[in-house]
């Protein structure tokens, strides 16, 4: 019994300091683990296109440049939400092997570059996201004639955000820019291992003149529309080495990119997108090659190109006084122009349906070079100046309707005043000759004698149909001389000619018929 009380009443373990202290030594290296196996996160702000250009470009990032394939989905595909405003979507970067997971890719998607959307990108760019970002701006080989401008419009768009930031993150783009900077322009080589490692490159003219903190890639998709620029609108080598030119010599400016994709092939995109973020491969080192050579496969990796490169493509080119005026357009109008709480004055002077305020004309500027150069279509046929002729161009401008309409009554006034004016002559011309005939008269005779008389064949028979009408005539004429009887009723002449005429067709068909018998 004693046992068996002493037992009951034992009192339970309590925890003590040495117990708090495993718990505690535990948790960190729990912590730890977490955090090392945490996926890097990295961000794509994408500019520019459409709803479906943007998920076409989607797909090309996630396609593999080796085999042309999409890794496969593990589970649930992520949604895009891209239809208004700011959309977003997200990646999971895969290893060549699709085992291990690289990275997170978070993407955020823009297609309009009104400064009202300004705020919304703004909170993404900080002091932590900054150094893991990419932009990327999509052009359109549908429509050419507008990249300059659309460039214009995004480049504005993104100073005047960049200027909206707090002083932390302006001084992470300071950071940026030295890195980006240095990024592969070493002398060592693609190896890595020479002793030339440290020595840098020098920035030649006209690079990183207008540097943003952020890299930049410029996209130009549907690149298997040049063979069709070529075909349908009598497209030369001269229009598309000048925009080649044109996209090199502003990009150069800032350290950009450019790459041209089509859907079947995304080429080096994703490569070239994984390098500027730092996503490295485990398993297979990537390398970019340029390309500029190939019209519909160009890629430009950064801090590659110069002046001098640009000048090879094709002699003639003013890569200077482009470099010039760009600067000059791409600063932001006064209505983009930061307001003191950081926010852009967008809304204070647009207009009411969303457009803003026309520019002063201050000359021609880089925009205005180009699209007198690479003209657009639908309001000129004759697409450039360097080749004005279209020998094979199969589209054409039409006028307006009520313009048209407008052109097509004067005509007719003029049209219908000659005839009053000929008729009027011909008129006086008769009274003062009653034997004028006019020219229409005339050949009305030489036909009828020219033709000769009317035939026809009745029964086997050819009848000469004048004839025919004046022996009627004739022998009506007689008939109705003959007094008539008293009493009589008048007959009907319609119905009396019909009677005379079938009773002679009929004899004339008798008569042939009879006669064929015989």
């Amino acid at each position: 019994m004693s046992s068996h009380r002493h037992s009951s009443n034992f009192p339970t373990r309590r925890p003590n300091s040495k117990d708090e202290d495993k718990e505690e030594i535990w948790k960190p290296m729990l912590d730890s683990i977490s955090s090392g196996k945490r996926l890097p996160e990295k961000s794509l702000l994408v500019l520019g296109g459409t709803p479906e250009t943007q998920r076409e470009f989607l797909e090309s990032v996630s396609t593999e440049a080796s085999t042309n394939r999409r890794p496969p989905d593990r589970g649930r595909k992520p949604p895009i939400a891209n239809q208004f405003a700011l959309g977003y979507t997200y990646q999971d970067v895969l290893d060549t092997d699709h085992e291990d997971t690289l990275a997170r890719l978070s993407l955020y998607l823009l297609a309009t570059p009104s400064p009202s959307f300004t705020p919304l990108i703004k909170p993404y760019l900080n002091p932590r996201t900054l150094p893991h970002t990419l932009v990327v701006i999509l052009l359109d080989w549908n429509y050419p004639w507008l990249w300059i401008r659309q460039l214009r419009d995004w480049i504005r768009v993104l100073r005047s955000l960049i200027l909206s930031l707090d002083d932390a993150a302006k001084e992470v783009l300071e950071e940026n820019i030295s890195t980006l900077q240095d990024k592969g322009r070493s002398m060592g080589g693609a190896d890595g291992n020479s002793a030339l490692d440290n020595v840098k490159v020098p920035l030649g003219p006209g690079e990183w003149d207008e540097p943003l903190g952020i890299p930049l890639c410029v996209v130009c998709q549907n690149a298997d529309k040049i063979e069709a620029l070529e075909r349908e609108r009598g497209w030369k080598e001269e229009q598309f080495d000048f925009i080649l030119q044109y996209l090199r010599t502003i990009l150069l400016k800032h350290g950009s990119s450019l790459v041209y994709t089509m859907p079947t092939a995304p080429g080096s995109l994703q490569t070239l997108i994984h390098s500027t973020l730092g996503i490295k491969s485990l398993l297979k080192q990537k390398q970019l090659k340029h390309n500029v050579t190939d019209r519909d496969r160009v890629l430009v990796p950064p801090n590659w190109d110069s002046w001098a490169k640009i000048r090879i493509l094709r002699e003639g080119f003013d890569v200077e006084g482009v470099s010039e005026k760009w600067s000059v357009d791409i600063d932001p109008p006064r209505h983009m122009m930061p307001a003191p709480n950081g926010q852009a004055t967008a809304g204070a002077e647009e207009h009411e349906n969303g457009t803003v305020p026309p520019e002063e004309d201050e000359g021609p500027t880089a925009t205005t070079v180009y699209e007198e150069t690479i003209r657009n279509p639908e309001t000129e046929f004759s697409l450039t100046t360097l080749h004005t002729k279209q020998a094979n161009g199969l589209e054409v401008s039409s006028k307006d309707g009520q313009n048209f309409l407008k052109e097509q009554v004067d005509i007719l006034e003029v049209l219908r005043r000659e005839d009053e004016a000929e008729a009027a002559i011909k008129a006086a011309r008769k009274d003062v000759d009653p034997t004028y005939r006019t020219w229409s008269e005339d050949v009305s005779g030489v036909v009828e004698e020219h033709i000769g008389p009317v035939q026809f064949n009745m029964g086997g028979i050819q009848v000469n149909a004048d004839e025919m009408v004046k022996r009627l005539q004739d022998r009506e004429a007689s008939r109705s001389s003959e007094p008539e009887a008293p009493g009589s009723p008048t007959p009907d002449p319609n119905k009396m000619d019909n009677e005379k005429l079938m009773s002679f067709f009929s004899g004339l068909i008798n008569k042939g018929s009879g006669s064929s018998a015989k």
